[in-house]
């Protein structure tokens, strides 16, 4: 393995969907049903030496057509770290659900790099039950075979470093070929879970989210999250806007829009 770099890391908050309830977030909810809203995310991986964009989020078409408010396009929030969407050169794609792949246009210039096992169930026979497929969004899935096409797309089969200090884990479950990433900081190695794990909770009472591919894989998924990070507060969830409470924004003006997750968070 290449001597590892050290990275800052960024979640940048792209929508919000307030009137979401527990009992359509978990397999196993009580019979006290609560709000638990959602916030939507894509991230920021950059040193001096290289830029990773991961997830592409959805645009205005998918907010309407899903009731979730957009608040900002994924390459306006990835602006606001002065990073200009044509120049970004790496797209991580975590899964092609239509909240992590519906803005694949917004990087003209990238390489998506994407697990075999995702796109094979994307475009295969579970897509025949709309149950299924469901959480996919067939002009998203039809671009990354665009992509493919115009080669554009990194498949991986597993595990991989993409650079010294960055590297993609598989863990299945919520999606087939699902991933989280790994991060080396100035606080040692954080995961970036995606939709391995949506909420804390998830993680911390083992509950399950309730759009599941296999639970096995979902279940084995959280302690492979722990096992990747320094520690449980290592580990970031794909849609918990508890997020944005626990970590510090970049500045002043950020605040609301992006936190930076290379710092410790603040949990009160």
């Amino acid at each position: 393995m290449s001597e590892r770099e050290q990275y800052e890391v960024f979640a940048v908050k792209y929508a919000h969907k307030a009137d979401r309830m527990a009992s359509q977030n978990l397999i196993f909810s009580d019979l006290h049903d609560r709000p638990m809203p959602l916030d939507y995310f894509v991230w920021v991986i950059r040193n001096e030496n290289r830029t990773y964009v991961v997830d592409t989020g959805f645009g205005e078409r998918e907010s309407k057509e899903r009731g979730v408010p957009l608040e900002r396009t994924p390459a306006e929030g990835v602006k606001l770290l002065g990073i200009d969407a044509d120049t970004v050169e790496d797209v991580i794609i975590t899964h092609l659900h239509y909240d992590h792949a519906g803005g694949q246009d917004q990087f003209p210039n990238a390489t998506f790099h994407l697990q075999d096992g995702e796109m094979s169930y994307a475009t295969g026979r579970c897509m025949c039950f709309e149950p299924i497929r469901r959480p996919f969004d067939v002009e998203h899935v039809t671009d990354m075979v665009r992509n493919v096409y115009g080669g554009r797309v990194k498949f991986h089969d597993g595990d991989a470093e993409l650079a010294p200090g960055v590297s993609i884990h598989k863990v299945g479950g919520h999606s087939a070929g699902l991933m989280a990433v790994r991060v080396w900081t100035k606080r040692g190695w954080v995961v970036l879970a995606s939709d391995c794990a949506h909420f804390y909770m998830n993680i911390e009472q083992r509950t399950p989210f309730i759009i599941c591919y296999n639970l096995g894989e979902m279940m084995n998924g959280f302690n492979t999250l722990e096992m990747l990070a320094d520690s449980p507060d290592h580990v970031v969830p794909g849609h918990d806007p508890l997020v944005m409470q626990y970590y510090p924004a970049p500045s002043e003006d950020l605040k609301g829009a992006v936190v930076r997750l290379d710092e410790m968070p603040t949990k009160g």
